[in-house]
């Protein structure tokens, strides 16, 4: 099988070959200005993987590939809208470069290009991956509107908030993960084993993305305390208002619009709260229960375990994202 870094150019490689027309510029020149702007290939880089744990005929996983890398791409142009986003990558985003209506046409355009690249898929496959398709694109957006539900809420719970981030981060990454086995030929309790997987995976991945927000190094490219700032209700947010007495609960929900404080200021307050409540050790023994059920799930497929030690580094390397 081929390496990683092997893998990862060839999603490239099939991407960059999509083809998209030169005309109406303004439909087609955001869809490949999204596509360039790189990003992790999390999600195609797992259906790649998990195809080869059941074939060493993984290039046929690539439509696939592509297909998730496309329609992942899609939710961000959207997102953006909802979110009011300016930046996506270090790039300004589809929405600020090009304006709300150009950002969802050229979405909207991404969507189809998704479906149609998927039935590139061997055709046998076709009913099922489409299945799987259609119900990840749907939990993706159920994801969604629950986040956008939370910002209106004044009360979230800790359990809400993990039944969100599954639908819209780990749902998206379970979805991958089953494509790419199927196209590789697993059984259906593999499938199955390996959603749970990646639903895990996606867990410990996006509460990794919340702690590093506050307390990640600056030269992973990513300002710290963007989620304090705008009042976010992520996993160290909701733990601390669970745990905090009502002054520090006053805090928390107040310091991201107190114009009296500087941003730096703010950062400073919210996470005094979180240290003295004890919450970056909470959310790091989660990340690692998650990561550990995660990696436990692999050991019970249907395969020498020296098939799935590709898709154990690649998991590894997500969850060690600080060093």
């Amino acid at each position: 099988m081929q390496t990683n870094e092997q893998l990862l150019s060839a999603i490239e490689n099939h991407l960059a070959q999509i083809g998209f027309p030169a005309e109406p510029q303004l439909l087609y020149a955001p869809i490949g200005y999204s596509l360039a702007g790189g990003g992790k290939r999390l999600r195609p880089m797992l259906v790649m993987l998990a195809a080869g744990i059941f074939t060493d005929r993984v290039q046929a996983a690539l439509p696939a590939a592509a297909a998730v890398e496309v329609f992942h791409n899609f939710t961000l142009l959207h997102d953006d809208i909802m979110d009011n986003a300016s930046i996506r990558r270090g790039k300004p985003s589809v929405y600020a470069r090009w304006g709300q209506n150009v950002a969802i046409l050229s979405g909207d355009a991404m969507m189809i290009c998704a479906y149609r690249l998927l039935s590139e898929v061997p055709a046998p496959l076709l009913p099922e991956i489409l299945s799987t398709f259609n119900a990840m694109a749907l939990e993706v957006c159920e994801g969604q509107q629950y986040d956008m539900d939370f910002e209106q809420k004044q009360k979230v719970s800790v359990v809400e908030y993990m039944h969100m981030i599954e639908l819209k981060t780990s749902a998206l990454l379970a979805g991958a993960t089953v494509i790419g086995a199927l196209v590789g030929g697993a059984s259906e309790e593999d499938c199955r084993r390996l959603r749970r997987f990646a639903l895990e995976l996606g867990l410990a991945f996006q509460l990794q993305d919340d702690l590093l927000d506050s307390y990640g190094d600056e030269r992973l490219g990513k300002a710290i305390g963007g989620d304090i700032l705008e009042g976010k209700k992520t996993y160290l947010m909701i733990t601390a208002m669970s745990r905090a007495d009502e002054p520090a609960r006053e805090v928390l929900r107040t310091a991201h619009r107190d114009a009296s404080l500087s941003d730096a200021e703010k950062i400073a307050r919210v996470k005094a709260i979180y240290d003295a409540l004890d919450v970056p050790r909470l959310a790091q023994q989660q990340i690692q229960l998650r990561f550990e059920r995660a990696l436990a799930v692999l050991e019970t497929l249907s395969v020498e375990r020296a098939r799935t030690e590709r898709m154990r580094s690649y998991a590894e390397s997500l969850i060690d994202r600080k060093r």
